[in-house]
């Protein structure tokens, strides 16, 4: 069997049983992108405004709108209405790390209610596999996904050898869960995708241990599908849309060299 890595994102999407992933493929292939904004933001109007200019180069717009300190639901419709302008996926980096009941709570109502907006959202396994449950009940009727932090970017993370492997078996035998967090691919007996923050075009860090990796290395050589890039694209003295045209030419390049 040829490693899914090694398969174009069309032939993927046409192939996979999740209806996410296929919408996310199809969004891939049409407008040559694997890249993702991390846009973390503190007020609406700076999401709204770095969403509409970055908007046109991206698949997936990742936000944490619990530091929004504006939140109400104009901001869910005007986000919900440049995903269908600028065709892109939401995705709510929630990192859940409950029980299972307490994160259907989380991700269903509270002020959030995450599941009836995000396309895809994300949690930690520690508590158990009743945490994919509990979010499942609440999301697979809605049609979302899950993705598993297997690994993280920052210097000492914990989540390494045989915690990354069990987020991977649980993985595997979940339909809820699309993929991952991490740095590369994990395994074969699911096409299971993978969103790799701390990605750079020039590989370093920063004061608080974030670790950057080029898109060359996590998309050619470690097979990931999505670099999520943040700052490198608005921070302080960035042209947002210039570099935005940069990281995805620099990751759809690296996907095609992959392909070879």
């Amino acid at each position: 069997m040829v490693s899914f890595s090694q398969q174009t994102y069309a032939s993927r999407g046409a192939k996979h049983a999740h209806p996410v992933i296929k919408q996310l493929f199809d969004t891939m292939e049409r407008k040559k992108s694997n890249l993702s904004l991390a846009a973390d933001v503190g007020t609406k109007a700076e999401l709204l405004e770095i969403a509409d200019k970055v908007g046109p180069y991206i698949c997936v717009l990742k936000t944490h709108v619990d530091i929004i300190s504006d939140f109400d639901q104009d901001l869910v419709d005007q986000l919900q209405a440049l995903a269908a302008k600028h065709d892109f996926l939401i995705f709510e980096d929630r990192k859940f790390a409950d029980i299972g009941n307490t994160v259907k709570l989380q991700y269903g109502g509270g002020v959030y209610r995450i599941a009836d907006w995000a396309h895809i959202t994300n949690c930690h396994v520690i508590p158990g596999e009743g945490i994919i449950h509990g979010l499942a009940e609440v999301g697979m009727p809605k049609g979302r996904g899950l993705l598993l932090l297997a690994e993280m970017s920052s210097k000492g993370m914990l989540a390494t050898g045989a915690y990354t492997e069990k987020n991977i078996e649980m993985a595997i035998r979940n339909d809820f869960v699309v993929g991952f967090i991490g740095s590369r691919r994990f395994t074969e007996e699911r096409d299971l995708i993978t969103m790799t923050p701390g990605v750079g075009l020039h590989a370093s860090g920063d004061a608080l241990g974030q670790q950057y990796r080029t898109p060359e290395h996590i998309i050619t050589e470690n097979g990931s599908d999505i670099i999520i890039v943040g700052r490198g694209i608005y921070g302080p003295g960035k042209d947002a849309v210039a570099e935005a045209k940069r990281y995805r030419e620099a990751g759809w390049n690296a996907y095609l060299n992959r392909l070879k």
